[in-house]
């Protein structure tokens, strides 16, 4: 039996067995694929670190170690290229005993859920929650089904028809509602248990060594038609915001930008968590591959292509799981707790990204002016500013009733809308941290999580450079 075991080699697993480490615990990391690092060497790159002043600890130590290895001053560099993500991860885990290829969880006397699905948590029987809640569940004015035209840069600025020539929706239009008067429903601030949108996160390069692009087998351009109306409505010329040497070495990470995007809008991920993940896993996979091929047909991906040196030259290795599971534990984090910063005696980490809840469907209106004009929207988009917030351990801790021996940094009890700040790399880094150092503390002193010297952790994690104030 070992000390600590750690569920998932995300950057929060990596800080999360070193830190277990660190404070003397015998600890085992285990992780399902044989990669280190998660999206963190998946594929996220230029990474969204909210105010840097709020991270220490580890996660600073990595983003140091970033800079060092490029020569350049600390967060300079947007983000490491991902295989030199994954060898500096990989070095921070000296002494752990790392499993990869594995799912088996050896018998510890405390598991850190560190994974993006919260599979652990799932299998020990512990409560958590999926998706979008209702605004009434937490009192949170941001939760809920969301106005699908909302304006943003991520949806449609011309009216695109959704239907085909037979009537039919486009692919990838998610069939709404209808009410009785055959209008799509709107059902404001409703939970529907919706999920933000998954995607793979590509790194290209306009660099000479480049890769072309390849359609995916069975490759069929009318299942872009959606993007092919748009792109003939804007002129749009750079449909993916593609930026020359956002990182370094000419490469460039692909966020989700723009209406039509990497972003797989069609409502397909809400099968991922309890159905088949390697199908929908598929299905993403060939989506990009598709719209990738399709722009680059059109010579909108001139002069870029995938670079040799990273995934083989082709998809990145970890689908971009925005969000899964969330424990539902001691303390569920919500909105309020975010915007006001409400103070947490039991602080472990702080928090300071916007609240950004990414697009969840892509569906269409009416629009009722002058005629019943029919148009495609993408829905669920939210960015809502915050000041830095303290993360209290609760957050991490199941209630005692559910598990003792259980602490999920990732997964966290929090609200659909909360997670949505919570989910950025850097502050899952710190989760980690915390829930290691915790973990070895319980482990060390044969206590139930719930039980830890929250005060004595506090004075590990100052040691060790976490920052607990603002």
């Amino acid at each position: 039996m070992t000390d600590v075991v750690v569920y998932g080699a995300t950057a929060c697993g990596v800080t999360a067995a070193a830190a277990a480490h660190a404070a003397g615990a015998r600890s085992v990391l285990v992780e399902p694929s044989t990669h280190v690092g998660g999206m963190v060497s998946g594929g996220l790159s230029w990474t969204d670190v909210g105010d840097t002043r709020v991270l220490g600890g580890l996660c600073r130590r990595f983003y140091q170690a970033v800079a060092d290895h490029y020569g350049a001053p600390l967060w300079e560099v947007k983000g490491p290229e991902p295989h030199v993500a994954e060898r500096l991860l990989e070095a921070m885990l000296e002494g752990v005993d790392v499993r990869l290829g594995t799912a088996e969880l050896p018998d510890a006397a405390v598991i850190v859920d560190a994974s993006y699905e919260g599979d652990a948590m799932a299998a020990a029987g512990v409560p958590f929650a999926v998706g979008r809640e209702s605004r009434d569940l937490h009192g949170e004015r941001w939760a809920g089904r969301q106005p699908a035209y909302r304006p943003s840069r991520h949806n449609f600025s011309v009216i695109i028809d959704p239907f085909a020539e037979d009537g039919s929706l486009l692919p990838g239009i998610r069939e709404p509602e209808l009410d009785e008067h055959g209008w799509p429903a709107e059902r404001l601030g409703e939970g529907d248990g919706a999920l933000q949108a998954y995607g793979y996160r590509v790194c290209l390069t306009h660099g000479d060594e480049r890769l072309p692009f390849e359609p995916p087998e069975g490759y069929d351009e009318r299942e872009f038609e959606l993007l092919r109306r748009y792109l003939d409505a804007t002129g749009d010329g750079r449909p993916l915001g593609l930026v020359h040497d956002l990182l370094p070495n000419a490469k460039c990470d692909v966020n989700s930008s723009g209406p039509v995007s990497l972003n797989v809008l069609d409502g397909s991920n809400r099968e991922y968590l309890d159905g088949d993940r390697e199908a929908v896993r598929e299905h993403h996979g060939r989506y990009t591959k598709g719209l990738l091929f399709f722009l680059a047909e059109r010579g909108l991906l001139d002069g870029w292509g995938f670079p040799p040196d990273e995934f083989d030259g082709e998809l990145p290795h970890q689908l971009y799981v925005r969000e899964g599971r969330r424990l539902v534990g001691e303390h569920v984090l919500t909105e309020h707790d975010l915007i006001g910063a409400r103070p947490q005696e039991d602080v472990v980490a702080l928090g300071s990204y916007n609240i950004d809840v990414r697009e969840v469907e892509r569906t269409w209106r009416h629009l009722p002016e002058y005629h019943r004009t029919p148009a495609v929207f993408n829905e669920g988009y939210l960015s809502v500013a915050v000041p830095p917030y303290p993360i209290p351990y609760r957050s991490l801790t199941p209630r005692r009733a559910d598990a003792e021996n259980l602490l999920v940094p990732l997964c966290l009890s929090a609200s659909h809308v909360a997670f949505a700040s919570v989910r950025m790399e850097p502050t899952l880094m710190l989760l980690g941290q915390a829930a290691g150092t915790a973990a070895a503390q319980a482990a060390r002193r044969g206590v139930a999580v719930q039980d830890v010297d929250v005060a004595a952790l506090q004075d590990e994690l100052r040691g060790a450079e976490a920052v607990l104030a603002a």
